[in-house]
């Protein structure tokens, strides 16, 4: 097993350690309660976990009460749903001695972080991420939240997990789509923090679209390493932490004018190129630094331009409704490199003027 503490700053909820082995899905309940002794589990899981046997496994026979999200994925992450989870709980009689076990991608993990920091104003919850996304990012740092009708993560709350268990079998269960799209948010890490990162990417590419188990730790002990350090410098994103948006600006509009038809991943490639395109515009990147991530996403089998079908006149209006947007516009994290972030003046986004942005999506 390989295991990373994340160390929170004094004042902040609490530390907490990341637990990287395979095959270790139905030991997980047991491990909850040696770390939270005394307390009441509730898991929180969707209909495909359920439809994989994940949820029989991390069971194992136990009877342990169960919010299943249906339908799953993004259709259900808003706060109808997050009410649902609370009062579930409450008819159950559940209190402030529960700890909610969210199984599942990043959709599952938002929501029910968001439900444990907001039940009788917090509670502690546990992460067991199942899908390329959550293992690589959204598990991990305590960003929590829901949609709202206009755009993503409009209500959320920072809420650091008890703990994070990763098995990665539980990837070899997704479907290619999903698998594939949400190895963007792993390229999103090489391309911020890590060059040598980039390149085991490029130099594995095949045992990673395998699935090769040992590719897949690999990978997730990456993941975690650069987004927990990340973290502990910044855990409420005042600053650094907004290296973790690369691509996420464009990409997020991109994925809300799709009505969540592109997956996250997909949007966020599409965004990342977005971002290479600045970053030229600005003489920061050559033809082949972008041509080379352009390359890597391709061969994951990502979009690297917008599709036809979606209208590009309204990302503007989206993107002036970002969560992170001050004064009706956001700022824009960019590379200096593949593998370092840029920092201006020690900010780690920049101020992009609007025209930039719009001859940016023109040419995607």
């Amino acid at each position: 097993m390989k295991n990373l503490k994340v160390t929170i700053p004094a004042g902040e909820k609490h530390s907490y350690t990341i637990h990287i082995e395979a095959d270790t899905l139905n030991g997980v309940l047991a491990e909850v309660d040696k770390l939270c002794p005394g307390k009441r589990p509730f898991i929180v899981t969707d209909k495909n976990l359920v439809k994989a046997g994940h949820l029989k496994t991390l069971l194992g026979g136990k009877d342990v009460p169960t919010y299943i999200i249906e339908p799953a994925g993004e259709i259900s992450k808003h706060i109808n749903t997050v009410v649902a989870i609370i009062e579930t709980m409450e008819k159950a009689f559940f209190g402030r001695d529960t700890v909610i076990v969210a199984l599942g991608g990043g959709t599952v993990g938002d929501i029910a972080g968001f439900a444990a920091a907001i039940f009788k104003r917090g509670i502690e919850v546990v992460q067991i991420p199942t899908t390329t996304v959550s293992q690589a990012d959204s598990s991990v740092g305590g960003k929590t939240g829901v949609d709202s009708t206009i755009s993503k993560n409009a209500f959320g709350a920072f809420w650091q997990p008890k703990a994070v268990y990763i098995d990665v079998e539980t990837l070899k269960t997704l479907d290619d789509r999903q698998y594939r799209a949400g190895l963007v948010e792993s390229v999103k890490h090489a391309l911020i923090a890590d060059d040598d990162y980039f390149q085991f990417f490029l130099d594995n590419i095949d045992a990673i679209l395998q699935r090769d188990s040992d590719v897949l730790e690999k990978i997730a002990f990456s993941n975690c390493r650069i987004k927990a350090e990340i973290v502990e410098e910044d855990p409420t994103e005042k600053n650094r932490r907004r290296v973790c948006n690369y691509g996420h600006t464009i990409g997020h509009a991109v994925e809300t004018a799709s009505g969540f038809n592109l997956l996250h991943g997909e949007a966020v490639a599409i965004g990342i190129v977005g971002a290479g395109l600045i970053e030229h515009q600005l003489g920061l990147a050559d033809n082949e630094q972008l041509d080379l991530i352009k390359k890597l996403l391709l061969r994951l089998g990502m979009p690297v331009t917008i599709p036809k079908e979606i209208n590009k006149n309204g990302l503007l209006d989206i993107i002036k409704r970002d969560k992170k947007a001050v004064d009706k516009w956001p700022k824009f994290v960019l590379i200096e490199k593949i593998g370092t972030a840029r920092c201006v003046d020690g900010q780690w986004a920049q101020d992009i003027s609007k025209e930039m942005v719009k001859t940016v999506l023109k040419k995607l």
